[in-house]
């Protein structure tokens, strides 16, 4: 009765731990807290959305498979030994030893297990390294403390944060660094990647679906190494084309006497730090405006971009990320309000 007993309680456990790892994963913030970090719906590796993610997400499932077969196999046994043998006296123990082929059967059997698992990986690892055909989009992908940057030399456009990219296209990553290690993930689009100072990682990718793809800094980078976000956004073509016309036109004139102060409290303020074109700005210490309010977020993709939360960054950035590169700059009110009001044509 005691062993059945145990056996009940050990069945409960793995029960229970399996409903628990299967459980989904909570999103980080609401859509009633504004300045709670922006969440991407918890992106994983299992929702693949290009050729590598779903390559690596097959392999996964293999394993997973092979390796629950083989669990279970093990756990029978050990069920129906303790079943079959328990309270046996220890004078009826039949021990065995010296059975060649026994142990030529329990050598063999993992050892193929894993050289099929071993040949999944190989053909795995050659079909993720595989180059994407076609023409590309080249980006120059550039991580800073806390925040990445977007260059796209052949297009003439710089971002930051979001990386907008035509769904379906080829897509060829340059990846650095300006200061410390930094690691580059998408996890429904490609694998870890790190940004190492001096040094060019390349890498490539496609999206094979329209949407939006959340992902974040992989490597401790600083004290707000969990406030680097970024996402990918997939456009159609037509949608992609438009984008990069309305990226490549200079700033637009203020309009209204509250942008026209914004204007100037940010050439004479912000200029050193920040790039505007067609302005005399052309800082390049934190990203550049031309276009911020196309964007979604803003504070190193940890805010949505709205008037409250572009205030709230503004007035004491440190309040929102602590030793971030930004300083206050003691406006008042009334000035943080115009350099809003500016910054909204920014489109």
């Amino acid at each position: 009765m005691n062993a059945r007993r145990s056996l009940i309680v050990i069945g409960l456990i793995v029960i229970l731990t399996l409903a628990i790892a299967v459980l989904p994963a909570t999103a980080q913030g609401g859509t009633d807290c504004p300045t709670c970090p922006v969440s991407f719906n918890t992106p994983s590796i299992l929702d693949p959305n290009s050729r590598a993610t779903a390559e690596t997400a097959t392999l996964f499932y293999v394993v997973l498979g092979i390796a629950t077969f083989i669990f279970v196999l093990v756990e029978a046994l050990l069920v129906i030994s303790v079943l079959r043998f328990r309270n046996r006296p220890a004078s009826e123990a039949i021990q065995v030893h010296g059975n060649t082929k026994l142990e030529v059967m329990w050598t063999a059997i993992p050892a193929l297990i894993l050289a099929v698992l071993l040949g999944f990986t190989l053909r795995s690892m050659a079909n993720i390294r595989a180059p994407v055909s076609g023409e590309a989009i080249k980006v120059k992908v550039i991580g800073h403390q806390w925040w990445w940057e977007f260059d796209y030399p052949d297009l003439k456009i710089t971002t930051a944060n979001q990386l907008v990219v035509p769904a379906g296209k080829k897509i060829d990553v340059e990846l650095t660094t300006v200061d410390v290690q930094h690691g580059f993930w998408v996890p429904q689009l490609f694998g870890k990647m790190d940004a190492v100072a001096g040094h060019t990682n390349r890498m490539n990718f496609s999206v094979n679906t329209v949407g939006e793809y959340g992902g974040q800094c992989t490597q401790m980078c600083g004290e707000q190494h969990a406030q680097m976000r970024l996402s990918v956004v997939a456009l159609s073509a037509a949608d992609f084309q438009k984008w990069a016309t309305d990226q490549q036109q200079p700033a637009p004139a203020p309009a209204g006497d509250a942008a026209t102060r914004g204007q100037k409290t940010v050439i004479e303020k912000c200029a050193a730090c920040h790039t505007i074109g067609g302005t005399t700005a052309a800082g390049k210490v934190g990203p550049n405006l031309t276009h911020v309010s196309s964007r979604s977020y803003i504070a190193g993709g940890i805010l949505k971009l709205t008037d409250d939360n572009l205030k709230l960054w503004i007035q004491n950035p440190q309040a929102i990320k602590v030793s971030t590169k930004m300083p206050n700059l003691g406006l008042d009110s009334q000035t943080v309000n115009d350099v809003v009001a500016y910054l909204g044509t920014l489109k």
